[in-house]
């Protein structure tokens, strides 16, 4: 798939604001600066689309972009150890599940993972708790560039090692690089055809 539009349309905490649920949706979400905002402006060939900051918990709201004007990409707050308070944090949770439950056009939420780490808690928790409310999920790993190619493999296999100690099957999965955009046709692909599937069943 060749992304040849993507435009902002809104941000919002309200369900009840969320764009018309006319067009799949591909939810994005991690930790806090997992490198979320330039994975999306480097799938979407755009260098500053989603905002992007050295700063945890700069993304604060449900943000919806439409791709070639046939499918949303939502940029999700992240979660972990953003410096906001404990209500703040309550609300960004309790908007999270509503959104994530209630959207009847989520095809599929990616969970992005920084590579370079041991598996984290709030990862496991979230990935854990999509398989309870039966979300369709896949697994992000960002980050490559910042290890050496012969470890990526490896740090894989010990976070699918993790995995498996709770999941009979693992995720879908893909290794992903901003900076020299490895995994973006294989992430555009894996999106365009969960697409052409949501269009054949409507």
């Amino acid at each position: 798939m060749i992304i040849s539009s993507a435009e902002f349309i809104c941000s919002n905490t309200k369900m009840d604001k969320l764009p018309e649920a006319m067009f799949p949706e591909f939810a994005f979400i991690g930790r806090s600066n997992v490198g979320k905002s330039s994975l999306i402006n480097m799938l979407t060939n755009r260098k500053a689309l989603a905002k992007t900051s050295n700063t945890p918990g700069k993304t604060q709201t449900i943000n919806h972009f439409i791709i070639n004007n046939k499918w949303y990409l939502v940029d999700l707050p992240g979660y972990g150890f953003a410096k906001v308070s404990q209500t703040t944090r309550a609300a960004w949770e309790q908007m999270i599940s509503q959104y994530l439950q209630q959207r009847l056009n989520l095809m599929s939420v990616f969970v992005l993972v920084d590579i370079r780490l041991a598996p984290q808690k709030s990862d496991l928790f979230f990935i854990n708790r999509l398989g309870e409310l039966n979300i369709p999920f896949s697994i992000i790993f960002t980050k490559s560039d910042k290890i050496p190619k012969t470890k990526i493999k490896l740090q894989v296999n010990a976070y699918n090692k993790t995995l498996l100690e709770s999941w009979e099957e693992l995720p879908q999965q893909f290794v992903t690089s901003a900076e020299n955009t490895l995994g973006k046709e294989e992430l555009l692909k894996y999106i365009e055809g969960i697409r052409k599937e949501y269009i054949s069943e409507n």
